[in-house]
């Protein structure tokens, strides 16, 4: 037993008193705040500045923005490629960051607004955490975004590009997380969403208007989410319902609204051999539609030839099958015509900064496969193939690189920097949005080589700026090159020009920072008019107002006062989950506290080595995970020591640390016995003010008439009773008695609202330290 870390005896229950203390703590730094600096003010008023925000896990986005003072009017020079999409029938790209949406002509152009997506430079809120999704339509012509009623709510609304009008199609939507709750058709006429638990689809003629059928019980299509349908090329899409695939054809559609009561979806493409679970599950299908790839539980890949009898007839057929590391945390697939299948897995970085891995599988003549072969490694984590199969390229912060894919043979690297998105063009040009630049590539293969003629869209960022002394051009630095506008026309390159010194003085404005200590911004840029009388701010001095805020998800007084909560995880006997709950929180940059057992850590070493790896603080849960308030067991101080003890040892064993002198007792069945026991031995007990009701199970629901909450359900429970100082434990694994979907798949949903909220996500421990 580990004695040598007791600490003398403390006060075990300390969460009602660490609540209340809270409230009047110092407010910490606030995710996500806007920052501005480098105020440059030219003779002929004209205003250069820099945007800056963090997005989480450390990573700042800018924007160059120009003001004209003489009407305060806001222009963007920058545009940060955080998800690039086509638009307008392939005239243009939609750029969507923290800022906001914007469009540029695909030769090139300064960033400019949109009808329907107001930026920050129009009064709309730069949000923190991560970019909220959107679907667009292959042609560039409609998008699709969920408009925020609750936290975890939303309302499914169809935006013409054109116009910018705006259609609501469904209410009462889930608000998307890892994936986008609709998908388009290839030829942009028809989109299929998902809302609770059901699939529907949505048909579009010449415009929004011309839908039909209305009525959504009529574009029912059956249970699932859109994991449980993938579209083809072709334009038809494949549904899987239980173990059956069936491949659904536009006409299908049409029948099925009219004989939905008893017409079965489609026809029978083939079976897989389990039930399909559109909540931990994906598949993608082959571009010839021979073969069907399956990822089971999110690392257990499958292959399956379809349109097989499994029931007549004497074939054996031996599949490939690939396990993939339990830390994987998001599976993708490229798949090309000729029969090609590369299963990219992202996984957390390691020594060797590796971050993802790639497994072929080329299928054989009669479209059974033969194995998976470990490739290369890609510099990153995302992939996209070109539409006609032979090239590829990945990207991810180490760069990107171009393939040649049939022989997965590196071409050409395209960048070294961190590269945001990537996409493939209908002529075969590329689109790559790195942290400097964006740019539009052309790509002609010479044998082994690949030549790249670049041609700039816009700039991402802008490391230094000002103005040319002889013209009074813009001028900015990204990447090394310097680059010049003159605040209407694309930017160009330029040999290193003469700056003009910074100034914040011109004959009619003085302008400067004034740090604000509530409200969305950390500082604001301030007018002085020396021609008369009166000093203001560039902005509006408005306070936090984010999505939902309105229907009450979120607290208007963001900004204000000490807002600090933990968010803890429970592993009793399953690590599902694990590697995207890690994966989160590092995207977010939060550290939080989990809580394990000795059994759990028994099993699982791993998951303990990889809890400690990325940095959080591990807690107790006792030995084993039994209900300390069953009366067949018989409670007392020894009895909890050395369990605790028990688990100390477990946990050193496995990862060479010890556990932080925290715990609460399986499924928190405090008592001041239990309390008292462990602070003998040198813990201090955690209890909880927020019961997510995660934890009830379908049998629970139906033997204890308790109510099985959805997991967005939950989250708009915990927004609503959550406070400063609050403890919200999230249970991982699997639960026996099942569930339809669990709140941990969730978590960056929960974990968005409570930042936009204003809330700073802090281990346990920090709680403790500033509550004294």
């Amino acid at each position: 037993m580990n004695s040598s870390r007791k600490s003398p005896e403390r006060p075990a229950l300390f969460i009602a008193a660490l609540v209340a203390a809270l409230v009047t703590l110092p407010r910490p730094p606030v995710f996500a705040r806007l920052n501005f600096s480098g105020l440059d003010l030219s003779g002929d008023n004209r205003l250069l500045f820099l945007a800056e925000a963090d997005t989480g896990g450390g990573r700042l986005q800018s924007a160059l923005v120009l003001s004209r003072l003489t009407d305060l009017s806001l222009q963007q020079l920058t545009a940060f490629p955080e998800k690039v999409e086509i638009m307008e029938n392939g005239r243009s790209l939609q750029v969507r960051n923290t800022f906001g949406a914007l469009r540029l002509p695909l030769t090139g152009g300064l960033p400019r607004s949109i009808t329907g997506f107001p930026a920050f430079t129009e009064g709309a809120p730069v949000l923190g955490g991560r970019l909220d999704g959107a679907a667009a339509s292959a042609d560039g012509k409609w998008l699709l975004v969920v408009d925020p009623v609750t936290s975890a709510y939303g309302n499914l609304v169809l935006i013409d590009t054109a116009t910018g009008i705006r259609t609501v199609i469904t209410n009462s939507i889930e608000r998307p997380d890892a994936a986008f709750p609709a998908c388009w058709s290839p030829d942009s006429r028809v989109f299929v969403y998902a809302k609770e638990g059901k699939l529907y689809y949505h048909s579009l003629g010449t415009s929004a208007s011309s839908a039909y059928p209305v009525d959504e019980r009529y574009r029912l299509i059956g249970d699932g989410n859109t994991n449980s349908m993938y579209w083809s090329s072709a334009g038809d899409f494949f549904y899987i319902r239980g173990s059956t695939v069936y491949r659904v054809r536009g006409p299908d559609l049409f029948a099925r609204s009219i004989y939905s009561d008893f017409l079965e979806i489609g026809a029978v493409a083939g079976k897989i051999p389990f039930e399909f679970d559109p909540g931990f599950d994906a598949f993608w299908i082959a571009p010839d539609f021979r073969s069907i790839l399956l990822s089971k539980g999110g690392r257990n890949i499958f292959y399956f030839p379809l349109g097989l009898d499994d029931y007549a007839g004497d074939r054996v057929v031996a599949l490939p099958y690939l396990m993939l590391p339990r830390s994987t945390y998001q599976v993708s697939v490229l798949w090309a015509s000729g029969g090609a299948a590369t299963v990219l897995a992202a996984v957390p970085p390691g020594a060797d900064g590796k971050t993802a891995i790639a497994y072929r599988l080329d299928a054989d003549e009669d479209g059974t496969g033969t194995a998976f072969k470990l490739m290369d490694p890609p510099p990153g984590p995302a992939g996209a193939l070109s539409d006609d199969g032979g090239k590829a390229v990945f990207w991810g912060e180490q760069g990107c690189v171009l393939y040649d894919y049939a022989n997965w043979r590196q071409l050409q690297t395209i960048s070294t920097r961190p590269v945001w998105d990537c996409l493939w063009l209908a002529d075969g040009d590329l689109v790559m949005g790195d942290s400097s630049r964006l740019e539009r590539i052309k790509i002609t293969l010479n044998g082994n080589r690949a030549e790249l003629s670049r041609a700039l869209l816009c700039l991402s960022s802008a490391e230094f700026y000002g103005y040319e002394e002889e013209t009074g051009r813009i001028v900015a630095n990204a990447g090394g090159m310097w680059f010049v506008t003159d605040g209407s026309g694309p930017w160009t390159e330029i040999a290193r020009p003469a700056l003009r010194a910074r100034s914040q003085v011109s004959g009619r404005y003085r302008v400067y920072l004034e740090q604000q200590n509530s409200g969305p911004y950390e500082n604001l840029p301030m007018i002085r008019n020396t021609a008369a009388a009166g000093t203001s701010p560039l902005l509006r001095r408005v306070p936090y107002a984010g999505p939902g805020e309105a229907a009450g998800a979120l607290a208007a007084d963001a900004y204000g006062g000490g807002r600090e909560l933990a968010v803890c995880f429970d592993l009793y006997d399953d690590a599902t989950g694990l590697p995207q709950v890690l994966e989160a929180l590092r995207r977010y940059g939060i550290k939080a506290t989990f809580f394990v057992n000795g059994e759990f850590i028994r099993r699982f070493p791993g998951a303990a080595r990889d809890i400690v790896d990325s940095g959080h603080e591990t807690a107790s849960m006792f030995f084993v995970p039994i209900d300390l308030s069953d009366s067949r067991y018989q409670i007392n101080v020894d009895f909890i020591s050395r369990g605790l003890a028990r688990s100390e040892d477990e946990f050193f064993n496995a990862t060479g640390r010890e556990l932080a002198l925290l715990w609460h007792p399986p499924y928190y069945a405090l008592s001041s016995e239990y309390a008292a026991a462990a602070a003998k031995a040198g813990y201090k007990t955690i209890g909880r003010d927020v019961d997510p009701m995660d934890w009830v199970t379908r049998d629970a629901a139906a033997g204890r008439a308790l109510i099985q909450y959805s997991a967005s359900e939950m989250i708009d429970r915990i927004m609503d009773t959550k406070k400063p100082g609050s403890v919200i434990p999230i249970r991982l694994g699997l639960l026996p008695g099942g569930r339809q979907n669990y709140l941990y798949n969730r978590l960056g949903v929960l974990l968005d609202a409570l930042i936009r909220g204003g809330y700073s996500v802090v281990p346990v421990s920090t709680l403790i330290e500033h509550a004294k």
